[in-house]
């Protein structure tokens, strides 16, 4: 099972989703209060899990309706995907992966760990 692990930085609060290995799978964007991360922490265990896929790599690909995961190529050349809300926020980001296919395992894992994943504060 996963979990959600809630962490101060020198910013304010952001969460990352870890896997059942311990490996980050996603990561929140900086919060200013511990509530406004936990909400951050609801949106993704409601939107993870029924959010389509947008394969931004692949010419002429289909548009998705919120909630969905967007995937795309950075400027390093690395796959990484976004999770957007209902409201089309940001409300989880990857890590860069040089494969597509561990990028898509790497969507995989947000809609299956997210769910029932425990939250913790480090």
């Amino acid at each position: 099972m996963g979990k959600f692990v809630i962490r101060k930085v020198n910013t304010g609060i952001k969460f990352d989703l870890k896997a059942t290995n311990g490996q980050v799978i996603a990561t929140s964007e900086v919060y200013t209060t511990e509530a406004a991360c936990r909400n951050g922490i609801a949106s993704v265990q409601k939107n993870a899990p029924i959010a389509a896929v947008e394969n931004q790599t692949q010419e002429g690909y289909a548009v998705q309706k919120h909630p969905k995961f967007e995937m795309y190529v950075d400027k390093a050349g690395e796959y990484r995907f976004r999770l957007k809300a209902t409201n089309g926020q940001v409300i989880a980001t990857s890590e860069g992966y040089t494969a597509e296919a561990s990028c898509v395992n790497g969507i995989e894992s947000v809609k299956k760990n997210a769910v029932d994943a425990e939250i913790v504060a480090e």
